[in-house]
């Protein structure tokens, strides 16, 4: 069994404000910092911090070397990522001096796959294999179906949210992990248990992570809901909370650990990222997750 994760590479420019800024206002940043980022690139070092062996997969640009740097530290296999010419992806963000962020996403070389690579990479995974996603690359729609045909356990995390979802066939996807605003985009419904009905009545071969900020998160199966609280921390920087929390919950299944057990490890990850600043840089490794927790 092997792991690929197809999704985006992002050079992160984060900008440290007291405030968000508002339509019409200029702010002065009293911090700029440049760290590795990406959904898709997030996950995978989430995964392979976590203890499992992923392949990425992906197109960076000209500025990309730092993003190949951050693969390679974290020993993330990058076989399947390529290199053009040209800008690739990246975003600007702005934290506030309560840990919330906003970011602007320019796609990049991240919307540059083409049929022709996507069927090189897949050409090496089969039957069992699991592919995670996000929605910051464009060709999902291809993806989904290509990996479908070879039967591997498709794990989707639809963020962001958008129209391009609509051409894809979601119901080739093994597991869902969304939070609530994606969570009502999908199904219309804003309380958790009616969002996580509304979705197995949507996608009744799938199974559901739902992540509900400070909240927690829940699991459901369309017959189990499995509810799990956040570990309390003093936020510095929420960026790559929801990815590391992927990330960690994947490796958990993969390692054959219960719902409940891979719940609590991903949110004990996810508290460890948001206590630190920037997107990669801030995923804890496992040694760090299991100490916490005092498990092996």
């Amino acid at each position: 069994m092997k792991v690929l994760n197809y999704g985006s590479l992002n050079v992160d420019y984060v900008y440290s404000v007291d405030h968000i800024i508002v339509g019409g206002e200029t702010q002065h940043s009293s911090k700029m910092e440049i760290f590795s980022g990406g959904k898709g690139l997030n996950q995978s070092i989430a995964l392979a911090k976590a203890g499992v062996p992923v392949y990425h997969a992906g197109i960076v640009g000209n500025d990309g070397d730092i993003l190949l740097d951050a693969c390679k530290e974290a020993g993330v296999n990058t076989k399947y990522i390529r290199r053009l010419p040209v800008k690739g992806g990246h975003t600007m963000i702005q934290v506030d001096k309560n840990a919330q962020n906003c970011i602007i996403l320019y796609g990049g070389t991240n919307q540059m796959q083409t049929r022709e690579f996507v069927d090189e990479v897949l050409a090496d995974f089969g039957e069992g294999d699991y592919l995670i996603l996000q929605n910051e690359i464009n060709m999902l729609d291809y993806i989904i179906d290509q990996a479908y045909e070879k039967k591997m356990k498709i794990v989707m995390n639809p963020s962001p949210y958008d129209d391009k979802l609509n051409s894809c066939d979601l119901g080739k996807v093994y597991l869902f992990l969304v939070n609530e605003i994606e969570g009502e985009q999908i199904t219309g419904c804003k309380d958790k248990d009616q969002i996580l009905d509304a979705m197995a009545e949507k996608f009744p071969g799938a199974r559901f992570v739902l992540t509900l900020g400070g909240d927690g998160a829940v699991y459901y199966d369309g017959k189990e809901k499995v509810f799990q609280d956040i570990f309390k921390v003093k936020a510095v920087d929420t960026t790559a909370a929801g990815d590391t929390f992927t990330g960690y919950f994947i490796a958990s299944l993969i390692e054959g650990r219960s719902i409940q057990e891979s719940l609590r490890i991903a949110a004990k990850a996810s508290s460890i990222a948001v206590s630190r600043p920037g997107a990669t840089p801030s995923i804890p490794t496992a040694e760090e997750v299991k100490k916490e927790l005092g498990i092996e």
